[in-house]
């Protein structure tokens, strides 16, 4: 299936972010339980690095700062989440924030931790997909960590207006390659701010090769 867009995926989710309130967005949590426990669970120490991908308005890198961890990027398509993220904390500065279109973004560097919590459903093309994978193999090192949650198959078909993709955990380890090895994998049902609730899949992983 096709995930309808626009041609200008920063100008759709500037506009999502200028027309609401970030706590009454689906996908907002005031801490970020899950997240915080998938880089537990990938032993993630504050002299490691690590970006959360489409981390937009969250209060991760907060989370993490705040937890000693001192090399935090996170990237979104929205400058307008990232001001609000910033503006929430005063050691924001410690953190580099990267405004850019996730499948035309160019990594210069690469992390030791990689978190995408809700990302990767929204790419329901095939082509895509792939580029994501490439981008994988450009930012993480080999022995590196890659955290991922989707929409599980009974979530949501919808999010933002757009279709999104949904996966077993089984689904998400096989998506993202042979490279990587299953260090742990499970279901988590986030409760968004109106009291639905939206069951997620979660796969944490190694890169082997």
């Amino acid at each position: 299936m096709q995930t309808p867009k626009s041609s200008d995926p920063r100008s759709f989710w500037e506009s999502r972010y200028l027309s609401a309130n970030v706590e009454e967005v689906s996908w907002y949590e005031p801490v970020p339980h899950l997240s915080l426990a998938l880089l537990e669970i990938g032993e993630a120490e504050p002299s490691d690095s690590v970006i959360d991908i489409g981390g937009g308005a969250s209060a991760l890198a907060e989370a993490l700062t705040t937890r000693g961890f001192t090399d935090v990027t996170v990237l979104d398509a929205s400058e307008e989440a990232l001001r609000v993220a910033q503006d929430r904390w005063s050691a924001a500065a410690n953190v580099t924030w990267r405004v850019a279109d996730l499948l035309q973004w160019q990594p210069d560097r690469t992390w030791t931790y990689w978190h995408d919590r809700a990302v990767f459903h929204f790419l329901t093309d095939p082509s895509d997909r792939e580029t994501y994978r490439n981008l994988l193999l450009r930012s993480v090192p080999i022995g590196g960590v890659v955290a991922i949650a989707t929409f599980a198959e009974d979530g949501p078909t919808m999010c933002s207006g757009l279709t999104v993709a949904r996966y077993s955990t089984e689904q998400l380890v096989a998506e993202m390659g042979t490279g990587f090895v299953l260090i742990s994998s499970g279901r988590y049902v986030h409760h968004t701010p109106s009291g639905a609730e939206q069951p997620l899949s979660w796969v944490v992983l190694r890169r082997a090769s």
